[in-house]
C-alpha cells in the first residue's frame, strides 16, 4: 500500500495535469497531420511527440518534478525516455490493433492504433521521466 501511496502523490497528479494539456495539444498535431494534411501513421504520430515533447519537456522538468539541472545528461535522457516509449507503445499498438480490427479499412485502423499508442505511451512516459529522466537527486 505504501508503494503505491508512493507512486500515486502529488507529483502524479501534476503530471496528469501536465499530461492533458500535453495530450490536447499533441492529439490536435497528430490528427492534423494524418486527417487534414494527409501524412503517413508514423510522420503523424512523430509530430505529436516531437512537438508534444518540446512542451512537456519544460512543463514537467519545471512544473511537476522541480527539477534545477541545467545539465545537458537530463535532455538527453529526457529524449531517450521519449523515443523509447513512443517506438515501444506505437510499435505494440499498430499491429495489435490492425489485427484486432482486420476487417475495418486503413484509416480507422490507424486512428484506432494512435489513440491505443497514446494510452500506452502515457503509462511508459510516467514511469520514464519520474523514475529515469527527471530522477530525484540527479
Amino acid at each position: 500500500m505504501k508503494k503505491l501511496q508512493k507512486i500515486f502523490d502529488k507529483t502524479f497528479w501534476k503530471f496528469i495535469m501536465v499530461g492533458i494539456v500535453n495530450t490536447l495539444f499533441g492529439t490536435a498535431v497528430m490528427f492534423s497531420f494524418y486527417n487534414l494534411l494527409h501524412f503517413s501513421y508514423w510522420v503523424s504520430s512523430a509530430a505529436n511527440y516531437i512537438f508534444g515533447s518540446i512542451l512537456s519537456y519544460f512543463l514537467n522538468k519545471h512544473f511537476t518534478f522541480q527539477n534545477k539541472s541545467r545539465s545537458w545528461k537530463t535532455v538527453l535522457k529526457f529524449v531517450v525516455n521519449i523515443s523509447v516509449c513512443y517506438l515501444v507503445a506505437y510499435g505494440v499498438a499498430k499491429p495489435a490493433v490492425s489485427w484486432l480490427l482486420a476487417d475495418a479499412s486503413t484509416s480507422i485502423q490507424e486512428n484506432g492504433a494512435m489513440l491505443v499508442g497514446m494510452g500506452l505511451f502515457v503509462i511508459l512516459n510516467y514511469f520514464g521521466q519520474r523514475f529515469f529522466a527527471f530522477k530525484k537527486g540527479e
